[in-house]
């Protein structure tokens, strides 16, 4: 029955997708509805309710901070090895199972009278935080189970390669998260929980703790079949015994490429319950379980050459080019070096002696730099397009980016960016549909876009193109000819330019584009946050007879409007200068805050000068750069509860108190 629920859910909610995100239809009204009530009389008939059916319409929830639980019982760290052998010794002549050790956030979940009551992360093993309102809108979670008593399990949340990339695509660079596990992190313990819904966190069960009434099994492995049955996911396992664990250890390894869900390794542990609670623990481990790490296949090599890939973002990756090896069965001859920070910490250079592996046995990576030369010359020039290029800081050290908003490599993402939500905001205008235009010829430059009418029977006939979706087109263009000056500004991509400084430009310059276009460097550099780099690559950009052509054309399509001024005169932010740095708890993002600052009169700028007021930043005794800058310039760091409580601005979807 939970698999003919999951069935109708899937069905139903690819319906919904089709019929409202994709303007089309895969089933009948008459269909979806039947499908609708059958899902509807099995929910009733099991008493099992997953919290993405399309039955349920959960709101979202918002908190002012994240309660600290102690748990009921420690959960403890567990003992690892990389030998196989230690796994068979383990065992003895016991029966165990071997999961997955899935890379992600552990949390524990209660359930009273069917219902999900309460979900708590691991934290320090002791105390952990109460995330429950995020685990109601987890992907595949169940909200109320067939199951009455108090039930009590522990598992992983994870969110899947797919869905990391998915979601890093649509912040900025400096936004992105490095891996699955830390996006999983920052998104559970948010105190938003529609930021939770919307990325899709996914929860395996793996420990059933407590089952009041419930007549179990001793065998921890059926029990994960009895949760199956309430509609939870399970973490894949097998069965082992000493004589077959090495060979289901290979079973995983082989498996790991497929695998869309991280992992960083394979847990074993004892089958039977009252043999597992018979051994104990030590200070520091479970004796019931351990964890296998896979041991890092090395091999030692010469790096030959670094080639510079530069991106649609124009961000240029160093990629390690070295003598081929042969790693984990496969022949490697290239590695990411991922930014110029790594580049410059493992000293690189060509005919370097180098070792590398692969990163849980599926991404090359350098361990290990034995010669040291650090003679890697970084190119002062872009390889696509020979624009300049210079190195910004991001969030993990510092990178290379070409400068040059006209580089093909560029190109799409330009364009993407031009119609995105902050700049012209053509909604249902996406990249795929972007880079058919341009590969039929219908677009080369922004401006094209605003033409697309001329190219009406051809669109029509496109594959996903019909009148409706032509139409709705033609009408997102025109709705778009009414745009706010820093919009466009914003939407022409220039670098160092998002759109606070596209706000400040404007500003300064009372929203004359003619001001803007023959301001001088100096002239620039008077904006409150803009240094010498900014207002170089502003002045630049309007030097380009090229860019010039491309703008005045697109204007004659324009009509700009003046943005909506509000009444400011009692906010106590008024005149003040911000910075917002770090992760926050109570906005969104840091958008999000910055945009409640502006809307009150105040101003955010991207770095700390001596004209800064307050630097907003969550770890007030962080060693960054920026908090550092401000304790040399006597700046106040604060808080974002700090600065809720001092100035009375609040997120949107809550009330002061």
């Amino acid at each position: 029955m939970v698999n003919q629920i999951k069935e109708l859910i899937s069905l139903l909610n690819e319906a919904s997708k089709a019929y409202y995100q994709q303007d089309s239809e895969i089933m009948s009204n008459q269909e979806y509805d039947r499908l609708y009530d059958e899902l509807e009389e099995l929910e009733k008939e099991s008493g099992i309710i997953l919290a993405n059916s399309p039955t349920q319409r959960v709101g979202y929830t918002v908190l002012s901070n994240l309660k600290k639980i102690k748990h009921d019982s420690p959960i403890l760290s567990l003992d690892k090895t990389k030998e196989t052998g230690k796994l068979k010794s383990f065992l003895g002549e016991k029966t165990g199972i071997l999961s997955w050790k899935l890379d992600g956030l552990t949390i524990v979940l209660t359930y009273a009278n069917g219902a999900l009551v309460q979900a708590i992360t691991r934290g320090n093993g002791e105390i952990g935080e109460d995330v429950t309102h995020n685990a109601k809108v987890f992907a595949n979670l169940p909200l109320q189970i067939s199951f009455k008593g108090n039930l009590v399990l522990r598992g992983e949340g994870v969110i899947s390669y797919s869905q990391f990339k998915r979601i890093n695509e649509e912040l900025s660079e400096e936004e992105a998260y490095k891996n699955p596990r830390n996006l999983c992190s920052g998104t559970v313990r948010q105190l938003n929980s529609e930021i939770a819904a919307k990325r899709r966190v996914r929860f395996f069960a793996f420990t059933l703790v407590k089952a009041e009434g419930a007549a179990l099994s001793d065998s921890k492995a059926k029990n994960l079949d009895w949760l199956r049955s309430l509609g939870f996911d399970a973490v894949e396992h097998r069965l082992v015994r000493a004589e077959t664990v090495v060979g289901e250890v290979e079973w995983f390894r082989s498996h790991i490429q497929n695998n869309d869900i991280a992992s960083d390794g394979l847990v074993l542990t004892f089958d039977s319950i009252d043999y597992s609670e018979s051994l104990g623990r030590t200070a520091k481990f479970p004796k019931d379980s351990i964890a296998f790490k896979w041991a890092d296949e090395m091999a030692e090599t010469t790096l030959r050459e670094i080639e510079w890939n530069t991106s649609r973002t124009g961000l240029m990756n160093p990629i390690a080019i070295f003598d081929p090896v042969e790693l984990e069965g496969s022949t490697v001859s290239r590695a990411s070096v991922h930014n110029v920070s790594i580049l410059r910490e493992l000293k690189l250079g060509i005919g370097d002696k180098i070792k590398v592996y692969k990163a849980n046995m599926i991404i090359p990576q350098i361990a290990e730099n034995f010669t040291g030369s650090d003679t890697a010359i970084i190119p002062k020039q872009c390889f696509v397009c020979g624009g300049e290029t210079e190195i910004r800081k991001q969030r993990d050290g510092e990178a290379l980016y070409c400068t040059n908003p006209e580089c093909s490599a560029q190109r799409i993402q330009r364009l993407t960016h031009f119609v995105s939500r902050d700049a012209m905001n053509m909604e249902g205008l996406s990249e795929e549909t972007i880079k058919k235009f341009l590969e039929k010829g219908f677009i080369k430059q922004y401006p094209d876009i605003f033409l697309l009418h001329h190219h009406e029977n051809e669109i029509k006939s496109l594959d996903g193109f019909g009148e409706k979706s032509y139409q709705n087109l033609i009408q997102t263009i025109e709705k778009a000819k009414d745009v706010e000056l820093p919009n466009f500004i914003y939407a022409l991509g220039i670098n160092q330019v998002g759109l606070r400084n596209a706000k400040l430009l404007c500003e300064k310059f009372d929203y004359d584009l003619e001001g803007i276009k023959g301001a001088t460097e100096d002239k620039l550099k008077e904006i409150d946050g803009f240094g010498e780099v900014i207002a170089h690559s502003i002045s630049r950009y309007f030097k380009v007879e090229e860019h010039i052509a491309l703008l005045n054309q697109a204007v004659g399509y324009l009509r700009f409007r003046l943005p909506d001024f509000k009444d400011t005169k009692d906010s106590l932010v008024k005149g003040l200068t911000f910075v917002v740095t770090g992760d926050l708890t109570r906005f969104s993002n840091r958008k999000a805050l910055a945009d409640a600052i502006e809307a009150q009169g105040g101003k955010v700028t991207g770095s700390v000068t001596k004209k800064t007021h307050y630097l907003i930043n969550n770890d007030t005794y962080s060693s960054s750069s920026k908090n550092g800058k401000a304790k040399e310039l006597g700046i106040p760091i604060i808080s974002e509860e700090d600065f809720i409580v001092k100035f009375g601005i609040y997120p949107n979807d809550t009330v002061g108190e």
